[in-house]
């Protein structure tokens, strides 16, 4: 069974940047899609970025478009989520997850491996 284990979170002024790491163990995320999501306060989980490994195409929420780029580094069984011009309403817990198929979904229901988030705050 995968586990998945997020880092990186924090607190960033706006404007600032973070880097997140979701590492893998007892299992690989080869071959299977993998994508960021995020839970505000108050709100619903929601998705944020994804990969497919076969063709390595990137997706994004319209609200991170052009400031967030998800990677991933399959040989150390890592996936990465790179934040920049960070925004107060970008703070959520921050959650990675393993995708059912190849295949990058926005719905939650399509990952069955999840990670127990990282916090991100966003605050001057």
């Amino acid at each position: 069974q995968v586990q998945l284990v997020e880092s990186g979170g924090g607190l960033a002024q706006p404007g600032g940047s973070l880097r997140l790491s979701c590492a893998a163990s007892r299992g690989t995320f080869s071959y299977y899609a993998m994508g960021w999501f995020r839970q505000g306060p108050g709100k619903e989980r929601e998705f944020v970025a994804g990969n497919e490994w076969i063709r390595n195409t990137t997706y994004y929420a319209d609200s991170v478009k052009g400031r967030f780029t998800i990677s991933r580094d399959n040989a150390k069984n890592t996936l990465y989520l790179q934040m920049e011009s960070l925004k107060p309403e970008d703070t959520a817990l921050y959650y990675c997850a393993k995708g059912r198929d190849q295949y990058v979904s926005i719905y939650t229901t399509n990952y069955h491996y999840w990670g127990q988030g990282t916090q991100v705050t966003v605050s001057s």
